[in-house]
């Protein structure tokens, strides 16, 4: 305690002992935080980083106070905390009813750590829900980026530690659309076993039972897995990079501890999986419109078919403006266009999640350019993907920067995956914010329209107008 006891200023983030301990006894009558905290810090992200980060938290607050979610589930420990907080607060402790209004989470780690932690913090139903702060710990740290928290791994001195606090402490909140996915697939007739094993699914996707007898698919041996995700859903070539990236480092993560490191072996394995040159090594088996039917609503209780372009080798389903550590897929979309092709702003709270397809990286890569985007498929509030028996007997799938592989039917069977909106979080937003709401009518940091001239290009004609990059307006970052 020598530490809090000489340093004021995390005095505004401390919570005391009798609050986090069971069986603790009440101490003297401590002085109300401005922001008390609950930090969360996965010790294995960012290779040495998160353990580092996770002495330096521990030294600077009440040690019960931060935790290593390699050793407790944030779940439980939530639930105890506010067990706690309401039993004190029903006894007349007044210091306990500020600490739960004022109440804010930290996260430590990779998008997947932060997308459980939102997940964990929705399905508890908390009486006020604590907004989140994340501290960007993995490759891409496209959920901190989105919010101002950077993309970079941060520093995990005493100094970089408390300067991030007053940031989480100055810091707005912010509402932020939640989507549920439902997958539906039948299970192995040779095997009782789930189709895909638990290991392999994101944290915040699990196999869930007690479905309606009234589903046909569920009565007929499948299995539902159920989820939610506040960035992206993404299919096809990018999920397939991204899958050989995760089995690489689960393989040796003594080789993944340096954050350019990472990004340098994820571009290398972009080229050898074929992302880079996905016309000549893959058939038109590996096109999103070959491997499933995708439905959209647009409006209440009306679906219809979206059409994929052939050329289309991945597609992206975006709640937040970053993608792929860091970029921007949607774009904004010229004003006279949008109203056009009945297109808006990317907003991260008007229950729309934008889809967008990639022809390959190099038309990622034009993301680099001014005003650049991907192909533009729609925007709704559910999405349906339909896979029947094809060519290809599985595909790759990523939520949220978590990647796996899924199998596809092979006879009649049918796999379905469904996305829809589903309430929201409130996260914490610094000055620095990419994202933008529907209420603020003040453009976001780095706001820029699409020009009248920039039109869209077709995607039949995109490879021979662009061919390696080589439009006028694009350019490599200076430290590619």
């Amino acid at each position: 305690m020598g530490d809090f006891n000489s340093n004021k200023i995390l005095k505004a983030f401390f919570i005391p002992d009798y609050i986090l301990v069971a069986g603790s006894e009440v101490g003297s009558s401590s002085p109300v935080p401005a922001c008390p905290v609950v930090v969360f810090i996965n010790s294995k992200s960012g290779g040495q980083l998160g353990g580092e980060l996770l002495v330096t938290y521990r030294s600077l607050l009440n040690k019960n106070q931060v935790f290593d979610l390699g050793e407790k589930a944030p779940d439980k420990v939530l639930h105890q905390l506010y067990l706690t907080l309401e039993t004190l607060k029903y006894r007349g402790d007044n210091l306990a009813a500020e600490i739960q209004k004022r109440l804010r989470i930290i996260v430590a780690g990779g998008d997947g750590t932060a997308s459980w932690l939102l997940g964990v913090v929705s399905v508890l139903k908390l009486p006020k829900p604590p907004p989140i702060a994340t501290v960007p710990l993995g490759t891409g740290n496209n959920l901190p980026f989105s919010f101002g928290w950077a993309k970079k791994n941060p520093g995990t001195d005493c100094q970089s530690v408390e300067f991030f606090l007053n940031q989480v402490r100055a810091a707005k909140e912010m509402k932020v659309d939640s989507w549920h996915i439902t997958m539906k697939m039948r299970a192995q007739k040779e095997s009782s076993c789930d189709p895909i094993a638990s290991l392999e699914l994101p944290h915040s996707l699990h196999a869930f039972h007690r479905v309606s007898s009234t589903d046909k698919l569920s009565r007929e041996g499948y299995r539902t897995f159920c989820g939610g995700f506040w960035n992206y859903f993404s299919m096809g070539m990018d999920a397939q990079v991204s899958y050989a990236f995760h089995t690489e480092r689960k393989l040796h993560p003594e080789k993944f501890r340096n954050q350019l490191h990472n990004q340098s072996t994820y571009l290398k394995l972009g080229c050898t999986q074929g992302w880079f040159c996905a016309p000549l090594m893959h058939s038109s088996s590996r096109n999103i419109a070959q491997l499933t039917k995708v439905k959209v609503m647009k409006k209440q209780g009306h679906w219809e078919d979206l059409n994929i372009p052939r050329s289309i080798r991945s597609i992206v389903c975006l709640n937040l403006p970053s993608f792929s550590g860091g970029l921007d897929p949607w774009g904004k979309p010229n004003r006279k266009k949008a109203i056009y092709r009945d297109l808006t702003l990317p907003y991260v709270d008007d229950g729309l999640i934008e889809v967008v397809g990639f022809r390959n990286a190099w038309h990622g890569l034009v993301l680099l350019a001014p005003n650049g985007h991907g192909t533009r498929l729609a925007q709704a509030s559910r999405i349906r993907f339909e896979f029947h028996k094809g060519a290809a007997d599985h595909t790759f799938m990523r939520l949220d920067g978590e990647p796996w592989k899924q199998p596809l039917p092979k006879d009649d069977d049918i796999v379905v995956v469904e996305i829809s909106h589903h309430g929201q979080v409130s996260m914490l937003a610094t000055p620095l914010c990419r994202s933008r709401s529907i209420h603020d009518t003040s453009s976001p940091a780095g706001y820029r329209e699409e020009n009248d001239s920039s039109d869209e290009e077709s995607a039949e004609n995109w490879e021979e107008r662009h061919k390696f990059g080589a439009a006028d307006t694009f350019k490599f970052p200076d430290n590619f």
